[in-house]
């Protein structure tokens, strides 16, 4: 079995680029379907378009 030595630091990079990705993936499919998702913006949780999210990623 190959052994993998990562730091911490590495390790959570890895992890959040990995979140970032399914993230960004439920918003695209989310708007190519007119849906929208709930969120929390300024401590505020609120019901956004998909397509108002899609933007945050252009």
């Amino acid at each position: 079995m190959a052994e993998n030595n990562f730091t911490f630091e590495e390790l959570s990079d890895k992890i959040m680029a990995g979140m970032h990705k399914a993230y960004r993936k439920l918003v695209e499919e989310s708007a190519a379907l007119g849906r929208s998702l709930v969120v929390e913006i300024d401590g505020e949780v609120r019901e956004v378009p998909a397509k108002e999210l899609l933007k945050q990623f252009e």
